[in-house]
């Protein structure tokens, strides 16, 4: 995990966005992860994009992960998505995403509705606490990862957690081909 100063996430709320702490605080007892195994570590908020990050704190490409707020309509009505992907990587929005959605086109979520719906900060949003009606697709690749970085809600932390986990977050579903080589 490179050079970060990491702490067990549930002794650090400060550095979680609301809704991250509340999901972390209701972790349950039989889930596949222990919550002792989420750490979360401070960052320099000006780091907090990937390239960035991942220089500053010698942390590998490949061990880090992103989240992605997809959206798209059917019948009038805009159905959004979490999409887990490999820093290397790239989600493949307008097939895989577009197809599991059920939508006719599907795009990022515009930063202003990803931020208010999410209650997370731009560039920090994780899969941890979003609202419950959103599937969180996590590419395969990632659950395969033994441990990743992700975004902690807010741009000066990021968590660690081994990439299960991510597969075991309430309304995730494991995908198989969800991203491309970046």
């Amino acid at each position: 995990m490179g050079t970060l100063k990491t702490e067990p996430v549930r002794s650090r709320p400060d550095l979680l966005a609301p809704p991250v702490a509340a999901a972390v605080q209701a972790w349950p007892d039989e889930a596949p992860v222990d919550v002792d195994d989420v750490l979360v570590a401070p960052i320099d908020a000006e780091l907090a994009d990937t390239a960035a990050f991942c220089a500053a704190y010698e942390v590998e490409l490949a061990e880090s992960a992103n989240c992605v707020v997809v959206a798209g309509k059917r019948g009038g009505e805009i159905r959004y998505a979490a999409c887990v992907v490999l820093a290397t990587t790239r989600a493949d929005v307008n097939g895989v995403v577009r197809r599991l959605l059920d939508v006719r086109k599907a795009s990022f979520a515009p930063m202003a509705e990803a931020v208010e719906l999410s209650g997370m900060e731009y560039g920090g949003i994780t899969p941890i606490g979003l609202p419950e009606d959103w599937p969180i697709l996590v590419d395969s690749r990632v659950i395969a990862t033994p441990h990743v970085i992700i975004g902690s809600g807010v741009r000066h932390s990021k968590i660690a957690l081994p990439g299960p986990a991510l597969g075991a977050l309430p309304g995730a579903e494991v995908v198989d081909g969800l991203a491309k080589p970046a």
